[in-house]
């Protein structure tokens, strides 16, 4: 009897699920840390955190001097816009005068027994039309086909105007797209660092050089230089702007800034160099091509010396293997060694 028995069925809510149960519990108890492990982010030394915080302050000054370029360029679409709306509003300008000419010559020809039908035309609210015929200036007298043949001219110049300005209008949009997304990198990487130097206590952000380095950095290195005494510029250009990077030391870093009063490193460069009459490009990456390039053992102060592989940050080189630079959020404008990061290259301006 036991072969005609039937098989026990096994329940779709019963082991599979509850083993399916087991398995989702355990993996939520992993992952939540009930098991005594978890997934928790490992506690950092103060040193790992610095490194962790230095790469974030490098990944932000890549995507700040990418901002730095963008706004750069959008500026200069904007600056475009407008002159092309100046120039299309005086050629209106100018058109409403060539019109008002041709009223002035229908008035006379009304007066003296008729209107001339191409004039009529002309002085229609749509000029277009009667523009694009060669038969009008031929019916037209000398006089109102030089007129006419200006209102076509203008007539075509404002409209090539407005299809400039539009394109530049969409460059302009992009360009300020662009802006955006750099602005969410910058400030996303620099509130990552600044989280993770949360973590440090105020003495140990301080060991690390994180809180208030480039005050005593740099009034140690001023101290040297006084005892060891200053390299001269090779000339009066490279002076002004060391002297003028000098005199900002302890300026706060903020990213995009071009001074007086904060900087971030391309903008301290370009602002030194303003001090003296010399106009520099906006962003490291054009700033290295904006003179002729030196070697390390060639370095004169005045020298822009430039760092990483990505060309992403610049100082002012002031002599005795030191710079002047704005490094990061950390730390203001100070002197450092040039040999504190990657070398990457360096250009003379002056």
């Amino acid at each position: 009897m036991a072969a005609h028995r039937k098989p026990r069925q096994r329940s779709t809510g019963g082991t599979s699920v509850r083993t399916a149960a087991t398995i989702a519990l355990a993996g939520a108890a992993t992952a939540t840390g009930l098991d005594g492990t978890g997934h928790a982010e490992p506690e950092l030394t103060p040193a790992q955190v610095k490194a962790k915080v230095d790469k974030l302050y490098q990944e932000a000054e890549v995507a700040t001097e990418k901002y730095n370029g963008a706004k750069e360029r959008a500026q200069a679409a904007e600056q475009r816009l407008r002159d092309l709306r100046d120039e299309a509003a005086r050629k209106t300008d100018d058109l409403n005068s060539e019109r008002e000419a041709l009223g002035s010559m229908a008035a006379a020809q009304y007066r003296d027994g008729g209107l001339d039908p191409a004039l009529r035309l002309a002085l229609s609210a749509n000029p277009d039309g009667y523009l694009q015929g060669a038969e009008f200036a031929e019916r037209a007298g000398s006089r109102q086909a030089t007129s006419v043949a200006r209102v076509r001219k203008e007539l075509r110049e404002i409209e090539q105007l407005r299809g400039a300005a539009h394109i530049e209008l969409t460059s302009l949009s992009s360009r300020q797209a662009e802006l955006k997304r750099h602005k969410k990198t910058v400030t996303g990487k620099l509130d990552a660092a600044r989280r993770l130097l949360s973590r440090l206590t105020a003495e140990e952000r301080a060991r690390l050089g994180e809180d208030g380095r480039a005050a005593g950095t740099g009034a140690r290195d001023a101290l040297t230089e006084s005892v060891t005494g200053p390299v001269k510029a090779p000339n009066s250009r490279a002076a002004a702007a060391v002297s003028y990077a000098y005199q900002k030391l302890g300026s706060p870093y903020v990213w995009g800034a071009t001074g007086p009063d904060a900087f971030d490193c391309s903008g301290l460069i370009q602002a030194a160099y303003r001090s003296a009459g010399i106009s520099l490009p906006r962003t490291t990456y054009a700033q290295i091509d904006a003179g002729r390039r030196v070697t390390r053992a060639e370095l004169l102060p005045g020298d822009l010396v430039f760092f990483y592989s990505g060309i992403s940050h610049v100082g002012l080189y002031v002599g005795n293997g030191r710079m002047i630079h704005a490094p990061n959020p950390s730390a203001p404008v100070r002197l450092a060694p040039v040999d504190e990061m990657p070398f990457a290259g360096a250009t003379r301006v002056a």
